[in-house]
């Protein structure tokens, strides 16, 4: 009788930190892009039917808008679930951060996705300005031009990762500092009555975090991210 033993090793790919860069900035310069949608309207802001009518031939944007939303949220999903399970390989049993990573990062893409959503009705109400209440547009304007930016969520995200990265080294010393202080700056955005601002250092988290990912390994315990996970198998014969 002899025993051969094989083992293979698995390597996790890296495109979900490739999805993270990739989402953080479509997010950030699409949805900055798509607030040019009301740059005309100047003193007409106060004027219902002066906005309608200075925004009616720029359903592009609201169209691209739309796309740019759908877009970031799919890349963010996929940054969640590999940052879940790069971090879950650090990260001491138990632990919450892998988590609570994943779980903000779940929050922006649902703000994506309900943000990106008023897109359809605006996009059908300026079509047919003459259709709508003036006053039912503008207020579709008001959620375009809020709801998809909160990335408060990003904030919870970086936070996670600064405490792993200090704590138990599942991120490297430099990512944790920046995300230590880039969450500080999403929740200063959340005291103040201007919370859209978290989409600029949340997006920035989710880039930075992402590339780090992607070309800066990892620190901390061998994982199967990092040393690959042995699988023996064993015949008889």
């Amino acid at each position: 009788m002899t025993t051969t033993v094989t083992e293979t090793t698995r390597r996790a790919g890296r495109g979900w930190a490739l999805s993270g860069a990739l989402g953080g900035l479509v997010g950030l310069a699409g949805l900055l892009v798509g607030a040019d949608l009301t740059a005309t309207v100047g003193d007409g802001i106060k004027d219902n039917t002066l906005v309608v009518a200075a925004i009616a031939d720029h359903r592009g944007y609201v169209w691209a808008y739309q796309v740019v939303c759908s877009v970031a949220a799919v890349c963010i999903v996929i940054f969640a679930a590999g940052l879940r399970r790069h971090l879950g390989a650090q990260e001491p049993a138990g632990s919450l951060v892998p988590g609570v990573a994943a779980a903000g990062l779940g929050l922006v893409a649902a703000t994506l996705v309900v943000g990106g959503g008023i897109c359809t009705e605006l996009y059908w109400a300026l079509g047919e300005p003459e259709r709508w209440d003036p006053d039912t547009v503008a207020s579709l304007v008001e959620i375009y031009n809020t709801i998809a930016w909160l990335w408060v969520g990003a904030g919870v995200s970086a936070a996670a990762v600064a405490v792993g990265g200090f704590r138990h080294g599942s991120a490297s010393r430099w990512l944790a500092a920046v995300s230590a202080l880039l969450a500080l700056l999403v929740f200063a955005t959340q005291v103040f009555p201007a919370q859209y601002g978290s989409l600029f250092p949340g997006a920035l988290w989710v880039s930075v975090a992402g590339l780090a990912f992607l070309f800066g390994g990892q620190r901390g315990g061998a994982g199967p991210e990092r040393a690959g996970t042995p699988s023996r198998v064993t015949g008889t014969g």
